[in-house]
């Protein structure tokens, strides 16, 4: 029997490449299902001129993609883990998780010059507070230098903007095959990645079987405890792209350990924190370990940057 099915995506370079990988997974291990993909359009994708702290809100490069998993328009999406909210929209989940590409941040740079080499000063691209908030955290001096766009513009904007620098997440650069353009590979020291970075997240709907058998053989058990643990985190503080968070956890054995950092924007407080658990513990360390950074005064952090960037909103 003939089986078909849609994927929603985004129509950018790296989301087609992660809808098409799991479209050849799905067709490879399950013959007579043909996989069509629906390209569509997020406000993150619309609005390009504004740094996604300042747009405001969750979900700004899936919610569309959740709407039409929930109308029936696809039956699953393909999404960049980090880009997905805390909180999960009632009626969908999460229906797999695939083996995680490595989750680090990267450097590419003019000359291949490393990122404690590069001149007083330089400039790097990013929109990004939480690596923004990292690199002045480790080099004050660095001019930060707001960049949108697909991973590729991105690239190209290194040389048409006059930057030092640009830094992005080693996944990306990968899966597309630009690894050749890496200039330094930043440390989880240096620079502790996003949320879920690196992870692909499959949405499906909560009541629908068929394609949840279908994309079960594309689950990751560590992937997937490593996440829960790092999007407990997140979840716990209600972080979203307006806020310098990052996460990072590890999986070896029946253990999970698990990296937090609470920021400010200009980097010169960062709160940092590790617990390890038992892997069955995952979520319930990703909260107590929110929760240790809370007492450490991310709590007043967290509300400070709030009330700015509301001010901000209303000017």
């Amino acid at each position: 029997m003939t089986t078909r099915i849609k994927i929603g995506t985004r129509g950018s370079q790296l989301a087609l490449w992660q809808a098409n990988w799991v479209k050849s997974e799905l067709e490879a291990r399950h013959p007579g299902t043909t996989v069509d993909l629906l390209i569509i359009k997020t406000k993150g994708d619309k609005i390009l001129d504004v740094p996604l702290a300042r747009v405001g809100g969750k979900g700004l490069f899936v919610k569309e993609i959740e709407e039409a998993i929930l109308d029936g328009r696809v039956d699953l999406a393909v999404h960049s883990m980090k880009d997905m909210p805390a909180e999960i929209p009632s009626g969908l989940t999460i229906g797999a998780v695939p083996r995680r590409e490595v989750p680090n941040d990267i450097l590419i740079s003019k000359n291949d010059t490393p990122l404690d080499q590069l001149p007083q000063g330089a400039r790097v691209g990013t929109s990004s507070l939480r690596r923004s908030a990292q690199l002045k955290n480790v080099r004050p001096d660095l001019t930060i230098v707001p960049l949108r766009g697909n991973l590729d513009t991105r690239i190209k904007k290194l040389h048409r903007e006059d930057l030092d620098a640009i830094v992005l997440a080693a996944a990306g650069v990968r899966r597309l095959g630009l690894a050749d353009q890496i200039s330094e590979a930043l440390s989880v020291t240096t620079m502790l990645p996003a949320v879920g970075q690196g992870a692909l997240c499959i949405e499906t709907r909560t009541d629908d079987p068929a394609i949840a058998a279908l994309v079960a053989p594309l689950e990751h058990p560590d992937t997937r405890i490593a996440v829960t643990a790092e999007r407990a985190f997140l979840h716990r503080l209600e972080g979203g792209c307006q806020v310098p968070i990052a996460g990072h956890a590890v999986v070896a054995g029946d253990e999970v350990t698990l990296t937090g950092l609470v920021a400010d924007v200009d980097g010169k407080r960062v709160i940092r924190h590790r617990m390890t658990a038992a892997t069955r513990r995952a979520a319930a360390v990703g909260v107590e370990l929110a929760g240790n950074l809370l007492q450490q005064g991310a709590d007043r952090l967290l509300e400070t940057l709030k009330d700015e960037f509301a001010r901000d909103n209303d000017s």
